[in-house]
């Protein structure tokens, strides 16, 4: 069995922490910091497909994995293999190392509202034109038949 070193660091909650094997000890250290680096696995997974607008039986269903499974991976009992952890990762648009350890961009939700109104504009626009080129079109036909 390896011997581990107990460093002590001040933190709110009085946490033990216990680094790596062969990693440089520095007592003073920050080791968490306020970003998703502090959320569990399973807490990342959550606000993912929160974001992504996916219940967790739908996400298990895309996954290939029964609801329960998913569940079990949110409520940090189990984690996903890496299989799946990737496939996880491309439904959920956000990069597996995110999932894993919070570094990296996390995911955002996208303004639908806006993305809708910029949509409607723009067919609004479209239908617009299609009416001046059906009038023009019927121009040109009626000038055409009463040569």
């Amino acid at each position: 069995m390896t011997n581990l070193k107990k460093i002590e660091v001040p933190q709110e909650d009085d946490q033990t922490v216990y680094p790596a094997i062969g990693a440089p000890v520095d007592s003073g250290a920050n080791y968490m910091s306020n970003s998703s680096s502090d959320y569990t696995l399973g807490e990342r997974i959550c606000k993912a497909r929160d974001i992504a607008g996916l219940s967790t039986a739908q996400l298990a269903r895309r996954l290939g994995i029964k609801t329960s499974t998913l569940q079990s991976w949110e409520s940090d009992r189990s984690e996903p293999r890496s299989n799946k952890l990737i496939l996880l990762a491309g439904i959920l648009n956000v990069s597996p190392t995110w999932l894993l350890v919070g570094r990296g961009s996390p995911p955002v939700a996208e303004d639908t509202s806006a993305d809708l109104d910029s949509m409607r504009v723009a067919l609004d626009r479209i239908q617009k034109q299609a009416q001046a080129l059906a009038d023009e079109i019927a121009t040109l036909q009626s000038r055409l038949g009463g040569s």
